[in-house]
C-alpha cells in the first residue's frame, strides 16, 4: 500500500511532535505521578525516532549540490567520450564528366 507523497513526507515531523507531546504530558504530570518516567521515555524515544528517519532519508537522498555536482560530471563525461563517426555514403552519385 502506498501512502501518499504529502503523508510520507511528513512522517518524521509526526514522530518528534507525537515525542514531544509525550515528554510534555510527562512533565505536565509531575513525578509523583509513576508513569510520569514511562511518558518521559516514550517521548524522547518517539523523537528520536522522528530524527533517525529524517537523518536517514537526508543521507540516503544526499544534499542537492552533490547530486547536480555528479549531473555535470556526468554530462561532461558523455561529451568528452571520443564519439567516431562513419561517413555516410552518399545517396547520389556523381555524373560522369564526359570531354
Amino acid at each position: 500500500m502506498w501512502i501518499p507523497t504529502p503523508i510520507y513526507e511528513r512522517i518524521p515531523q509526526f514522530w518528534f511532535l507525537l515525542g514531544l507531546l509525550f515528554f510534555a504530558t510527562g512533565l505536565y504530570l509531575g513525578f509523583e505521578f509513576a508513569l510520569s518516567f514511562w511518558y518521559l521515555a516514550v517521548g524522547v524515544a518517539c523523537c528520536s525516532y522522528g530524527a533517525g528517519i529524517f537523518l536517514v532519508r537526508l543521507a540516503h537522498r544526499g544534499s542537492p549540490k552533490a547530486a547536480q555536482r555528479s549531473a555535470v560530471a556526468e554530462n561532461s563525461r558523455e561529451e568528452a567520450a571520443p564519439v567516431e563517426v562513419e561517413p555516410a555514403e552518399s545517396p547520389y552519385s556523381e555524373p560522369a564528366h564526359a570531354e
